[in-house]
């Protein structure tokens, strides 16, 4: 079980785009993809298929899951974030933030 799931709101801890909260599209192993966070465009070569004809396209960067932080908290203005830990709850296994020892959906 991953800290971080896909549809969590995560606050950027490092980089470029620091301080900055974004919903969680996708997690592929140790990369996460974020809504609005590195949209960037690539300029793609034509060739002989596609008439020669160069096109842009849209494509998403992803960053590491180590520079982002789970909110707890969602006061806007003044988000908390928190690490996360497990624990077994009725037999399944739950995320649980150190933050406040609650449980996260």
């Amino acid at each position: 079980m991953k800290r971080i799931k896909k549809d969590d709101l995560v606050k950027i801890i490092a980089g470029g785009n620091k301080g900055r909260i974004a919903k969680v599209l996708k997690v592929d192993n140790d990369k996460v993809y974020l809504e609005k966070v590195g949209e960037r465009v690539r300029h793609v070569k034509g060739n002989q298929y596609s008439g020669g004809q160069g096109t842009k396209k849209d494509i998403q960067l992803p960053v590491h899951i180590s520079n982002v932080a789970l909110v707890v908290d969602q006061t806007k203005g003044a988000e908390k974030i928190s690490k996360i830990s497990f624990a077994k709850k009725d037999d399944r296994k739950v995320r649980i933030a150190k933050l406040n020892n609650k449980e996260v959906k």
